[in-house]
């Protein structure tokens, strides 16, 4: 692992500086992962697009006066997890705003219609609901939770996760990316993350780039993602992704990172982080896409095959198939993991309930055939 110092000296590297990075990056990547690259096969479930947080790039949330501003009922949530499943999914991703019903009366008014006066309870039990009716493993992405919110739904989750974005306090200042949103405050996001170590839970997290952080607080948020691994050892992906500006939000006219700052991030954050922490990229943020494997990635993070991606609406994954061709041109392979990567799925139920662990096991088989049959079809 570099130092804080030699990470920061990496800012403007280009060129050939760019390029002696991203190939120390992928040895490193080899080193520790192998000319395999993976993917989880997931469907996409959002259970509420209200939020008491107002992110300045943000078109996922949706105003309590729009129309399109919703809950999904658990008959949706069922037709949408069958789906999945008929397609051979395993992941369940559950995404959703941050506490909608602490702002917005009909945040309020549609859970209690539903018999709820919560969100995440309301997100407990459908979650329970996907792993009783339906062959999938819910990962759960609900914002910054406290101790007894993680440990609640860690039996119906297989891992869940959070962004940290950053650790600037810069951005929660008027005008920022940040600015009135609570559930963004590095000190909150940053507890999230110790207490899903606490509680040995399988986590996902990373940083969103060019939003308005300095090159060095963006090293400074890997870092503080790194301390909290080597305390716990429980954080199994960081993810890289890029801002894109969308219209009608805050930030529509602001400056999108180029593929040169995400290559010099990946590489940096696989010199900064552990090897056992796997390195992520949305594949659908960036055409050339491709160019991350050299950079040192060694995941794509959820690919559905089913549902669009609710974050970035209009960024449509690729196929499946157009991603194992990007990486066999590279000299690697695709496959397919689950939600929960595998040195977390044997550890005599530590990360995994023991309902969990069988759901699990049954899985792990379906997704290497599906591995093997990718490998015959690009063959």
């Amino acid at each position: 692992m570099i130092s804080v110092s030699e990470a920061i000296s990496y800012e403007f590297a280009t060129g050939p500086d760019l390029y002696a990075l991203c190939q120390q990056a992928a040895k490193a990547r080899d080193n520790a992962w192998g000319k395999q690259l993976t993917y989880s096969k997931k469907v996409f479930i959002p259970l509420t697009n209200m939020c008491r947080d107002s992110c300045g790039y943000c078109t996922f949330v949706q105003s309590p006066d729009s129309p399109h501003s919703n809950v999904m009922t658990p008959q949706q949530v069922l037709k949408t997890a069958h789906e999945g499943a008929a397609l051979d999914c395993k992941e369940a991703l559950f995404s959703l705003g941050e506490r909608p019903e602490e702002r917005h009366q009909k945040a309020r008014d549609l859970l209690a219609a539903l018999g709820y006066d919560n969100t995440l309870d309301y997100l407990h039990d459908q979650c329970e609901s996907v792993l009783t009716h339906t062959t999938l493993l819910p990962h759960v992405n609900a914002g910054a939770l406290s101790f007894d919110e993680l440990k609640r739904l860690k039996p119906v989750a297989a891992s869940m996760g959070m962004m940290l974005e950053n650790v600037s306090n810069e951005l929660l200042k008027q005008g920022q990316a940040h600015y009135a949103c609570p559930d963004k405050t590095p000190k909150r996001r940053l507890d999230t993350i110790e207490q899903a170590g606490r509680l040995d839970i399988a986590f996902t997290t990373g940083i969103l780039i060019g939003i308005g952080e300095s090159w060095e607080e963006r090293v400074l948020s890997l870092i503080a993602i790194r301390d909290r691994h080597l305390a716990y050892g429980h954080i199994q992906e960081v993810i890289i992704q890029n801002f894109r500006a969308k219209v009608g939000t805050a930030m529509a006219g602001c400056q999108e990172p180029d593929l040169d700052d995400m290559k010099r991030t990946i590489a940096v954050a696989r010199l900064i982080l552990p090897d056992d922490i796997s390195i992520q990229a949305p594949p659908n943020l960036e055409v050339e896409y491709g160019s991350y494997i050299n950079a040192g990635i060694n995941d794509w993070g959820g690919i559905s095959p089913l549902t669009k991606d609710f974050i970035n609406p209009e960024r449509a994954w690729p196929q499946i198939s157009s991603v194992a061709q990007a990486c066999n041109g590279l000299g690697y392979s695709l496959a397919e993991r689950l939600t929960i990567y595998d040195r977390f799925q044997h550890q005599d139920h530590k990360y995994l309930t023991p309902n969990l662990t069988q759901r699990v096991a049954a899985l792990v088989s379906r997704a290497a055939h599906a591995s093997r049959q990718l490998q015959g079809d690009i063959a």
